[in-house]
């Protein structure tokens, strides 16, 4: 296993307001980002905003300031909420800061200097929403808007060339693009003629962008710039190790709707400028209100804080990453999430912690008990809790995180039958020994489950384990140390009603 694991999600778009979806992959990296960390892996978590184009420029002047000061206004809703969602971050990146001109800047020289970037006249239509050149097919779909007819010069990047070397690469790397579905779409797309991608705008229609280093009339298409952040945030071309050390990426977590610039555009590019491609592109699903995709023109965007405010902050994680299968859309309601926090949280984790410590502190004055010689059915708790350590890694490691929650919570619930089945609140009153042999498997149990959970609910699992005076995240059998005194805590998930 390589110990380095580096992670990022896209850059979001600095004009949008953050939503779910945005939450929703942020705190997946998060999770990934922590889970790693857990086990050992020296971890590296990037996300930022892309801050260039055309719409920023617009925004702007609409406003009637400078398109810096409009991004600096945007910006810290971004960071404000990744706080309050508990983002554990490494590096937060702008693509309107220096570090990151200068090495798209860089890149540009490379690629250019390996003679693929020419100049060419281009007629077509152009569509200002995505701030791209569309196909009369694409303008035919209606997906697009705001279309119009552009005849200009422009620079192009040779990206038809490197078309079967990464072909190749998808075929010959079957982790490199998932999940499988998407895999499959990329290749079915690079079996038609690959165009080349026009990389530049003119000043005279467009100056909110990274000037070009071979031609001070253009700057840098927004999309040739932005996906250049993954390797500014490592000094790319600083002469530092950082890159050697974290290069490339473990994943590049991503909504399906940027499959195509991220599983070819970007591919292409690394390869004109010979740099290795990253290990994995995940394309995640979107987040849907009944059978419609989330969007600010249908009104039924969930703002996450609105969420948080009123459940807290590791109830919401918990859902988005127990309820969506990664690679398909999931659906969210008030409903399901009300129904998952109170049977999950309230009735299975939250109860259990409330179950193990009141019977130790009513009747072994809050110390936790020696657990003795271990029966059969005390056994069969710890053998299920020694084997799930390694089922969960190997359920994160194929991306299937909603499986491995899942595991843990059928853990859990396990050690609430046993807990039914050997009644130690009755025990207790005929065998105090017997009673707190119970007791400490199931908060032996419960802390390893809290151990598992903590990079979903790192928050919620932290004020478990104070709790139990377990603060050890070992996920081996046998770390609840009995004797220590049990804190005290307010309840951990209360019920909603």
């Amino acid at each position: 296993m390589n110990n380095y694991f580096y992670i990022t999600t896209p850059i979001y778009y600095v004009n949008d307001k953050p939503h779910i979806g945005h939450a929703y992959t942020t705190i997946l990296a998060d999770v990934l980002t922590r889970y790693n960390r857990n086990i050992g892996r020296k971890t590296f978590f990037l996300t930022g905003l892309d801050e260039h184009g055309q719409k920023v420029q617009q925004a702007a002047e609409e406003n009637g300031i400078d398109p810096q000061e409009h991004c600096n206004q945007m910006a810290p809703r971004f960071k404000e909420l990744w706080q309050k969602l508990h983002i554990s971050n490494d590096d937060f990146i702008r693509t309107t800061e220096d570090r990151h001109k200068k090495v798209v800047k860089d890149f540009l020289q490379i690629v250019m200097d390996n003679g693929d970037i020419y100049e060419s006249e281009y007629e077509g239509l152009y569509s200002v929403s995505e701030e791209r050149f569309i196909t009369e097919k694409e303008a035919e779909s209606g997906e697009f808007r705001d279309i119009k007819k552009l005849k200009e010069k422009n620079y192009f990047f040779k990206m038809s060339k490197y078309q079967d070397a990464l072909i190749s690469h998808i075929e010959s790397n079957p982790k490199f693009i998932q999940p499988e579905h998407r895999k499959n779409e990329i290749l079915g797309f690079l079996r038609q003629p690959l165009n080349d991608l026009c990389i530049s705008r003119p000043k005279s229609r467009l100056n909110w962008g990274i000037e070009l280093p071979f031609d001070k009339d253009y700057v840098t298409y927004v999309w040739f710039d932005a996906l250049i952040n993954y390797i500014t945030a490592l000094e790319f071309n600083q002469g530092t190790e950082l890159f050697e050390s974290w290069w490339p990426a473990s994943y590049h977590l991503i909504g399906k709707d940027i499959l195509t610039t991220h599983a070819v555009y970007w591919p292409t590019m690394l390869l004109s400028a010979g740099i290795k491609l990253p290990d994995s592109i995940f394309a995640h699903g979107w987040w849907l209100m009944g059978e419609s995709k989330m969007s600010k023109s249908l009104g039924n965007v969930i703002n996450p804080m609105d969420l948080i405010d009123d459940y807290g902050v590791d109830p919401v994680r918990y859902y988005l990453m127990r309820e969506m299968v990664l690679g398909q859309d999931s659906n969210f309601t008030m409903g399901s999430f009300i129904q998952r926090y109170n049977s999950d949280l309230a009735n299975d984790f939250g109860n259990l912690l409330s179950r193990v410590t009141t019977l130790i502190k009513k009747n072994y004055d809050g110390k936790i008990p020696e657990p003795g010689e271990y029966l059969e059915s005390d056994l069969q708790i710890r053998l299920k809790g020694e084997s799930l350590s390694s089922k969960v890694e190997m359920l994160i490691g194929e991306m299937r995180l909603n499986e491995a929650i899942e595991d843990i919570m059928q853990y859990i619930r396990t050690v609430n039958k046993y807990m039914e089945d050997n009644a130690p609140w009755k025990l207790v009153k005929e065998d105090k020994v017997a009673a707190g042999r119970i007791l400490y498997v199931a908060g032996e149990a419960l802390r390893l489950g809290a151990v598992l959970l903590s990079p979903v609910m790192p928050h919620r699992t932290g004020i478990l384990l104070d709790a139990l005076n377990a603060l050890n995240t070992n996920t081996s059998w046998g770390n609840l140390n009995p004797n220590s005194m049990l804190k005290d805590h307010e309840p951990l998930f209360p019920r909603i009603k």
